[in-house]
């Protein structure tokens, strides 16, 4: 069985109570027609079908969303009610929402911005597509939650794509928080973009004096939090994922952005390596899942942690109901897995392919 047509028969559908929303807004703007091309017959190679199966199954009923990934491989499996990047920009921001005592989801249906309480300020983790969303969703939202906007000392920025850096400049003339950028992506973004949107903000420019070039285990810290840094490429070369603890009431509990998801890359020639590194990070990122046990696994994108919808269910349930995004470190382990399985199969569809 083919698995889009394993997501859309009636018994999986019943109980995994999936509809068209589940597949709107994945990845990246930058990422649609970007996947490169694999004709139908690559996508049926047995080698490309047999990863796939083993991401449908990693996925089981709860973590479904993460298969958008295997679209790349076999295009039978896109979804044609699909919302594009704008399409998404222009739904009304859902309501901003407190995950745990000491993280806070500021962001839209299309993207996320995550912000980080310590005793010292706030740390923002991305900004958004533009000046307009960076005021009126993520600084009207802090407000919102009792949050001063003032107090944000640092934004980090997963990677250089203009849907997280995009609202950078508003943030930065009205608050001066020093930003931070891994050393790869404040490189490519000085030089040559990989995308731009004339909706996104202008690529920042580094101040040499405060902001971070970072790298693979450099430890951020601000107050009594420290972020601790891991170097995920694939989505850009320089692509960060962010470990860090979070509160709730007298729990700790690890939590894991990753920091890049989709495929992007196809059309670009370094493509095949790119792929094996984000085949690498996903492998070494599930075994720091157990050995970290690491509970809670949240995106930068709403599409795939579904954090909209999860933080709506925490504003009806009741107050000993388990917190939806303490997925476990299992389920973490199974989430990275299907990143896995989805660019494992999209390199052997890759491979095939004669340019």
């Amino acid at each position: 069985m083919k698995l889009f047509d394993f997501l859309r028969s009636p018994a999986h559908e019943d109980s995994s109570k999936l509809d068209r929303r589940k597949f709107i807004g994945y990845g990246c703007a930058c990422c649609f027609s970007a996947g490169g091309f694999i004709t139908k017959a690559q996508a049926q190679i047995p080698e490309v079908q047999k990863h796939l199966t083993a991401a449908r199954i990693a996925a089981g009923t709860d973590l479904l969303p993460y298969l958008k990934l295997a679209e790349v491989a076999d295009r039978s499996l896109r979804d044609p009610n699909s919302l594009t990047p704008q399409q998404m920009m222009a739904l009304p921001a859902p309501p901003p929402g407190k995950a745990f005592d000491n993280l806070y989801f500021v962001g839209s249906k299309w993207v996320s911005c995550w912000a980080i309480t310590t005793s010292e300020g706030i740390i923002l983790i991305d900004a958004m597509d533009n000046d307009d969303e960076a005021e009126n969703i993520i600084d009207k939202g802090m407000r919102e939650l009792g949050l001063d906007p003032t107090q944000i000392k640092m934004i980090v920025v997963t990677h250089g794509h203009g849907d997280h850096y995009g609202g950078l400049g508003y943030l930065k003339r009205r608050y001066g928080p020093s930003i931070h950028f891994s050393e790869i992506d404040w490189k490519m973004m000085s030089t040559q973009l990989e995308f731009d949107r004339p909706y996104w903000g202008r690529a920042p420019q580094r101040d040499m004096t405060k902001d971070l070039a970072l790298q693979h285990g450099d430890v951020i810290r601000l107050g009594d939090t420290k972020i601790e840094v891991m170097l995920t490429p694939g989505h850009t070369l320089g692509t960060i994922s962010l470990l860090f603890d979070v509160r709730q009431g007298r729990q700790t509990l690890r939590a894991f952005l990753w920091g890049g998801t989709a495929f992007n890359f196809g059309m670009r020639p370094e493509r095949m390596s790119r792929i094996q590194s984000y085949i690498d990070a996903t492998d070494k990122a599930r075994r720091i899942a157990l050995e970290q046990n690491i509970e809670v696994f949240i995106s930068n994108h709403n599409g795939y942690d579904e954090a909209v919808e999860k933080l709506a269910k925490i504003r009806t349930q009741m107050p000993t109901e388990k917190n939806p995004f303490v997925i476990g470190a299992q389920a973490t382990h199974r989430a990275l897995t299907v990143m896995h399985e989805c660019a494992t199969a999209t390199q052997i569809a890759w491979k095939s392919t004669k340019t």
